[in-house]
């Protein structure tokens, strides 16, 4: 069937708005959790790489992807394989903690930041096309191969520049900016993978046996939410104590 046929995909805006949000915050909660890194040895400088992986796999992209692809709604029923989707979110998390592990081990250099940097993007765009596998739908779905590997790239360039923020920012306003850049960029690299795909009608694939619903994206997005603001509050509380008793 040409693509010209192909099944449209029209955003709900909320929750293209949401996944942003949720981004950011997850962007926000790992450059904070990251400060702990360099100066850490044996256990807790897992215990800390495995919390900024996790804000930023679960959080910055993987719960903005989930979302995002939610916000995708069609002419069709789409379900999504339960196993396939969370295997894409381990994906995020173990690519963004091995790119942590990397670039934040000994004196931070530029070898170690790209080494890393290309690890954690190819597992961010490993994590899109996972999840984008995971659709239950009675369709087929095609790529522009120009624009999947444009958006292998983009995940590519924000995964170096996040690790570049990671290790060399401080101070509130500094991180706020850059989450908010950092959410621009993942967003980014998810809607030129959407863009990338055509839904092909094939009514001999069944919608069936995944999840679905029309309040999960919410559900989602409030969740997340919570969790994320309930790890940086506890991050800065253990930061302020850390500061009064160097003073």
């Amino acid at each position: 069937m040409p693509l010209d046929q192909a099944i449209q995909c029209v955003h709900d805006p909320l929750l293209v708005i949401l996944s942003y949000v949720v981004s950011v915050l997850g962007s926000f909660t790992a450059l904070q959790l990251a400060i702990a890194i360099p100066g850490s040895t044996g256990a807790a400088r897992w215990r800390a790489i495995t919390a900024a992986g996790i804000a930023m796999g679960g959080g910055a992209i993987w719960a903005m992807h989930f979302i995002a692809m939610l916000a995708c709604r069609m002419n069709v029923e789409v379900t999504y394989d339960l196993p396939v989707t969370l295997g894409s979110a381990a994906i995020a998390v173990v690519s963004c903690m091995a790119g942590l592990a990397i670039a934040g081990s000994g004196v931070f250099n530029w070898g170690k930041l790209i080494v890393g940097g290309v690890l954690m993007g190819l597992g961010v765009t490993g994590m899109h096309y996972a999840g984008m596998a995971a659709m239950v739908m009675p369709a087929d779905t095609v790529y522009n191969s120009s624009l999947l590997v444009a958006s292998g790239a983009i995940a590519v360039v924000a995964s170096i520049v996040a690790l570049w923020l990671a290790f060399n920012l401080r101070g509130w306003g500094q991180m706020l900016g850059s989450a908010l850049v950092m959410g621009v960029a993942v967003c980014g690299m998810h809607y030129t993978g959407m863009l990338a795909a055509s839904f092909i009608p094939d009514k001999s694939a069944a919608a069936a046996g995944g999840v679905s619903g029309g309040y999960l994206g919410v559900g989602i997005f409030v969740v997340t939410t919570a969790l994320l603001a309930a790890v940086l509050t506890i991050s800065l509380l253990r930061q302020r104590q850390r500061a009064m008793v160097r003073i």
